[in-house]
């Protein structure tokens, strides 16, 4: 937890301000030159346009690579379906684990604004090398699918990997710092923040998944990719440009090396006796073992009152406790993995499928990930319909003033990622059943509830689990909390890769084509999707087994 969030007061016990005093935040954020930061004029909505705008732009580009990402290593590199499959699941998972080296940088050693622009230029880097590698068919006599073009296309894909890594956890975190915590109308202000930064993100996956797809499909790879470059390129300009109206938490300590003591310091103390638990209470006596780094060790002499005093030897029982927070989130995390393996399917396998189905559309012709943007307009017209219908008649029904808990909330979501898969295995079965009948192929927009089901999907349970990670973190690891989340969508989709290559393994033995073999019509790709169905099946009912028994910091 910063150190600036340790000391904010409550607002109730705040003594009035005079006309000098209200000039200036109370929750200890600091303008560019470090001193205390002028209401008037920075923060508030004035920066946060610059800090959208950004977000914007990174999204751009983020979703212009991800949503087409399997059609450019098919058709550019002539990967497999199964490699190029694996290769997507395994690129977005590191987009989502390099989010906990961004947090960590930035809460112990940068700051969040230093921590954004140094990872915009790693991005920028990144999409240069890439927009370049697609183009060098045209720009030099270098084969397609050469060894050169191969190297720069993954170096340019995971530079821009890490670039993602420390924008994703501190855009939406600087946004809002800029709103005073201890100021009742800003601080009503900052969840209208948190709601058009949302919005920005799913209109930069719109525009890519129509816009940009269509630029790479008709008119180049290089195009494509060249576009939201530039893009980044002006964004991280404007960014830098609104550094003197922005608000600045000061550093304080890492939650790492929090949690980090707590485990050296049980491992250290494990010999020691636990005292009697008198509290009678299930999840006090939770991970018991982890009490043992809050226990004073006898010791005689000056070294040793030193060393039992170090923070690698004893901890307070909040830090203690605070691990056994996170502890306790481990099996509603888990839960979400299988979640997000299910949902990258829309940017692998789905998009495969759609390759061989009749993308005419009338006069236009549909480029497979465009599909995607039914995802994006499910989750626009599910946010407000959630807001404004669903929520109220779930508070009638259940006296919650959140309508649905976070962990029904959740299930919802887990219940619609099998209905989407055992929507789409229906579907492929249908295709290859007319394909071996030699009749037309069947138009794509079959493929839209499929998208359409999974991004209702991601409203229950993506926002959900962020909101659930905020609430349920520890007060010094909200930041961490969010990281958290970051790493299932990062989990899923390298448990996708995985599953991947094991159906690929054990399929195609013996000469068999598999179940997702190079000629889609040969295999079985329903097969795959009705085994997805039921893992998401098997995991809501794991996932409503340990929901029952979960207790938390708040009423889930």
């Amino acid at each position: 937890m910063e150190a600036a969030d340790e000391e904010r007061p409550l607002i109730h016990h705040l003594p009035p301000q005079d006309d000098e005093a209200s000039k200036y935040t109370s929750d200890g954020t600091v303008d560019i030159n470090n001193q205390p930061a002028p209401k008037q004029t920075t923060g508030n909505w004035r920066a946060c346009f610059t800090i959208l705008g950004s977000e914007f732009t990174e999204c751009m580009a983020f979703f212009a690579i991800g949503k087409n990402l399997v059609r450019f290593l098919t058709s550019e590199l002539h990967e497999t379906n199964v490699d190029a499959a694996k290769n997507v699941s395994t690129w977005i998972g590191s987009c989502f684990l390099t989010p906990v080296i961004g947090a960590f940088l930035a809460d112990t050693y940068w700051g969040r604004y230093k921590t954004i622009v140094i990872f915009l230029l790693v991005y920028t880097i990144g999409m240069l090398i890439l927009t370049v590698s697609a183009s060098l068919p045209l720009i030099m006599v270098v084969p397609s699918n050469s060894g050169i073009r191969r190297v720069a296309v993954y170096l340019g894909l995971y530079l821009v990997a890490l670039g993602t890594g420390g924008v994703k956890p501190c855009a939406s975190a600087l946004g809002a710092d800029q709103f005073d915590a201890t100021d009742p109308v800003e601080r009503a202000t900052k969840g209208s923040f948190f709601n058009w930064y949302y919005f920005s993100v799913n209109i930069g996956s719109l525009l890519s998944g129509t816009v940009l797809v269509w630029v790479q499909e008709d008119i180049g790879w290089g195009v494509g990719f060249a576009v939201p470059m530039v893009l980044m390129v002006c964004g991280l300009v404007v960014f830098v440009a609104g550094r003197k109206v922005y608000r600045y938490k000061k550093l304080g300590g890492s939650p790492l090396t929090s949690v980090a003591q707590v485990v050296v310091a049980a491992v250290r103390n494990y010999h020691l006796v636990l005292p009697g638990d008198a509290s009678g209470i299930e999840y006090a006596r939770q991970f018991r073992f982890f009490d043992k780094a809050a226990i004073v060790a006898p010791s005689t002499g000056e070294k040793c009152t030193a060393a039992r005093t170090s923070p690698w030897r004893l901890c307070t029982p909040s830090q203690v406790e605070e691990l056994k927070m996170l502890l306790r989130m481990l099996p509603v995390w888990a839960s979400m993995v299988l979640f997000f393996a299910a949902t990258a399917q829309m940017s692998s396998t789905l998009i495969e499928q759609g390759g061989v189905m009749d993308n005419r559309v009338g006069p236009f012709t549909v480029p497979p990930a465009a599909l995607a943007t039914f995802d994006v307009l499910s989750v626009m017209i599910c946010i407000p319909i959630y807001d404004a219908v669903l929520v109220p008649l779930a508070r009638r029904a259940t006296g919650k003033d959140r309508g649905l808990s976070q962990l029904q909330r959740l299930g919802v979501g887990l219940a619609l990622s099998a209905v989407g898969m055992a929507y789409a295995a229906l579907i492929e079965a249908q295709r290859l059943s007319l394909a071996r009948a030699g009749a037309p192929a069947i138009s794509i927009m079959w493929q839209a509830p499929a998208f359409a089901v999974l991004g209702a999907g991601e409203v229950f349970a993506s926002i959900g689990i962020l909101e659930f990670f905020y609430d349920e973190s520890p007060d010094g690891m909200k930041s961490l909390g969010n990281a958290f989340a970051q790493l299932a969508i990062a989990a899923g989709s390298y448990l996708n890769s995985a599953v991947l290559g094991a159906v690929a393994a054990t399929t195609a033995r013996g000469g068999e084509p598999g179940w997702i073999p190079e000629a889609l019509n040969e295999g079985h790709l329903d097969y795959f999707f009705w085994m997805m169905a039921a893992l998401c099946l098997m995991n809501l009912a794991q996932f409503a087994h340990c929901s029952m028994k979960y207790r938390g910091k708040t009423i889930c």
